[in-house]
């Protein structure tokens, strides 16, 4: 499932190809993404005007001028593409929206979707979520003390998007790593420099993650260099058996709460 990095990816690049742009057509192939009727969800959205693309957690957010938006979760599977002058693709779209000679194509929505919502159904929607890793206002001191309350696994702490937004099962295993410390150890029993260091890692691996775009590996474009760059620089993830880049010895895998997990025994502790 895309995380915060490749979430960010994505609105970085669509924003650069659609924002300002005007829809002129839309196609919707399968019901259960959208959560209007059809016909009316095609309504609501052709003739509109993209004006921003933002990000909040796992989530892309087409911010329209009516003053609605257009909430996407990909879920797993899903994924984007944008074809220009008359490029096509063989899989199955489940929503297509045309700008011009552009088509966003939004595929492998089987549990995805992509929801039209006011402004108050938009707040209320998103209104459970954590805050943002990346957001100056999650300070050291915040962090401290939002990690006082937790209790359980530190892995299964890190993916609870109340906690915090947009890291999943790739990014806690890496920023696990980074910080030294093992996924299922308990949270009440990290010191304050334990803390303190998952903080600075959860900023350091988050940041790398944006940077070297994320790990899908199918770009947004023809041409599009950047999407997927981190999945040749993870640290841990699916990499079983790999020497650990830090001490040389085998990489883990195991499972926590159901999760696949990866990590290094001898160097996380």
């Amino acid at each position: 499932m895309p995380e915060l990095p490749e979430m960010e990816t994505y609105r970085r690049l669509l924003s650069e190809k659609l924002a300002g742009q005007r829809v002129t057509d839309v196609e919707v192939t399968r019901e259960k993404t959208v959560n209007l009727p059809v016909e009316s969800f095609i309504q609501e959205v052709q003739t509109r005007t993209v004006v921003a693309i933002e990000r909040r957690a796992k989530f892309l957010i087409f911010k329209l001028d009516t003053g609605k938006s257009l909430l996407l979760h990909l879920m797993l599977g899903g994924l984007m593409y944008i074809f220009e002058n008359g490029e096509d693709i063989s899989r199955t779209k489940q929503v297509t929206i045309t700008f011009g000679k552009k088509k966003l194509h939004f595929i492998g929505l089987r549990l995805g979707y992509l929801h039209l919502l006011t402004a108050e159904q938009l707040e209320e929607t998103l209104s459970d979520l954590g805050p943002e890793p990346l957001a100056p206002s999650l300070t050291v001191e915040t962090f401290l003390e939002r990690m006082d309350k937790k209790r359980g696994a530190l892995k299964t702490s890190l993916v609870n998007q109340k906690f915090i937004a947009g890291i999943g099962n790739l990014y806690s295993d890496e920023i696990c790593y980074h910080a030294q410390l093992l996924p299922m150890k308990q949270t009440n029993e990290l010191t304050k420099e334990d803390k303190i260091r998952l903080y600075n890692s959860i900023q350091t691996v988050l940041k790398r993650g944006i940077q070297l775009g994320g790990y899908m590996d199918i770009p947004v474009y023809n041409g599009d260099q950047l999407t997927g760059g981190y999945n040749k620089h993870c640290y841990v993830y699916d990499l079983e058996g790999e020497p650990c880049k830090r001490c040389g010895k085998g990489i883990i895998k195991d499972k926590i709460s159901s999760r696949k997990t990866f990590y290094c025994d001898q160097c996380q502790k």
